[in-house]
């Protein structure tokens, strides 16, 4: 692995620093995060139209820009920094890749370019999805169990879908769903992938109140909703491509984190040189100045953990939970942090630091916990597997 950045690679990241800083203020984001659509849709056609990022990590061939998982990851890492609300994990991160791997090429065509412009949004319905994607879909990590979520049934030459999922993220909003849906009852319950307009009869949607506003997400309701199945999927191994999806996922949503998490030390370091206590600013004492310094160190180690878990998973390599848990402990440890060195304004709905302490707490609950992505790993790796020990 090369730990440097190609120039390329930091032209992204500048360009989009300098976008963000200009397009998604504090003003802006509290303005975006109030609208029903939960993002600011000025914001999501220049990310598009200038930058091309819903399209960084798909082919030229379908009109993306033909970069990896990596560049999407800093581009996430950038986006974090600001919590700026958008469709990108959703319809970039988590429907697309999908699409890419299993779609057939009539639907490759016809939906990928529309994606790569920003044209056309999508999210994925699947139940828990930071667990699902981040697990094998067995057992205690299949979402939801072989019968909750979203059932399908063939219906003449097609399919229809019926049930409920929720949280979805960018559900309430998206042009085009992609649900995992279970098929053949109980006994030979196995996981489908189907695509459903947004505008569909008999769907039903709503947006989440959400502890996380910045995170906009929805409950879907199917009621006999008509679905096409995404590719030939009689034979595919879906749950693998759910897992691998998941993973890149965990990358990027890890640099997300770390983003969030070194904004938020940046902007508790500069407040401790300003406020100040018995006559000198609290950021001389030696107390304030350790504390910060463990969550510095924190959030260096979970940086180096996204970045490697972003390049290994454009190289094979499947570590994305290990480093989307090391980076939600850090934006939970800064945020907590920046809330208690703020003192009494840390707290207020006023202060954007609330909203960094938000973030924390809304992604544990969504694609946590912590401990939870450690112990797949674990049993991913078998490393507490008992084994017979030779006498």
């Amino acid at each position: 692995m090369d730990a440097g950045f190609t120039a390329e690679q930091d032209e992204i990241r500048r360009t989009l620093r300098e976008l963000l800083h200009k397009r998604c203020g504090a003003e802006e984001l509290r303005a975006a995060v109030d609208t029903p659509a939960g993002h600011d849709p000025a914001l999501w056609t220049a990310l598009s139209e200038q930058l091309g990022l819903p399209g960084l990590a798909l082919p030229e061939a379908y009109g993306g820009v033909g970069c990896s998982v990596t560049e999407l990851a800093l581009a996430a890492e950038e986006t974090g920094r600001v919590l700026a609300p958008s469709p990108l994990l959703a319809t970039a991160v988590l429907v697309a890749p999908l699409i890419l791997a299993l779609g057939t090429d009539a639907q490759r065509a016809d939906l990928l370019p529309r994606i790569a412009s920003g044209a056309l949004t999508a999210a994925l319905a699947a139940p828990a999805a930071g667990l699902a994607l981040t697990g094998d879909n067995r057992g205690d990590w299949a979402g939801g169990g072989r019968a909750g979520g979203v059932q399908a049934r063939r219906a003449g030459a097609g399919w229809t879908l019926y049930g409920e999922v929720a949280p979805v993220p960018d559900g309430h909003r998206a042009g085009l769903l992609l649900v995992a849906a279970h098929t053949g009852g109980f006994a030979r319950s196995r996981t489908l992938l189907f695509l459903v307009a947004g505008d569909a009869e008999g769907l039903a949607r709503t947006r989440q109140t959400a502890l996380d506003a910045t995170r906009a997400l929805g409950r879907l309701q199917f009621r006999h909703v008509e679905a096409e199945p995404l590719g030939d999927q009689e034979g595919a191994d879906v749950p693998g491509a759910l897992a691998r999806v998941g993973d890149a996922a965990a990358a990027v949503l890890a640099c997300e984190a770390v983003g969030a998490a070194d904004r938020v030390l940046e902007r508790t370091v500069e407040y401790v040189k300003q406020r100040e206590q018995f006559g000198r600013a609290i950021g001389s004492f030696q107390a304030v100045k350790h504390r910060l310094a463990d969550v510095y160190v924190q959030v260096q180690a979970a940086r180096s953990a996204a970045y490697y878990a972003a390049w290994a998973a454009a190289h094979g390599e499947r570590v994305g939970g290990l480093a989307l848990a090391q980076g939600l402990e850090a934006l939970r440890s800064s945020a907590g942090e920046a809330i208690q060195l703020h003192g009494g304004i840390g707290f207020t709905w006023e202060h954007d630091v609330q909203l960094y302490f938000k973030r924390a707490a809304g992604d544990e609950l969504l694609f946590g916990p912590a401990h939870r992505l450690r112990a797949h790993a674990a049993d991913a790796a078998a490393l507490f597997t008992a084994t017979e020990v030779p006498v």
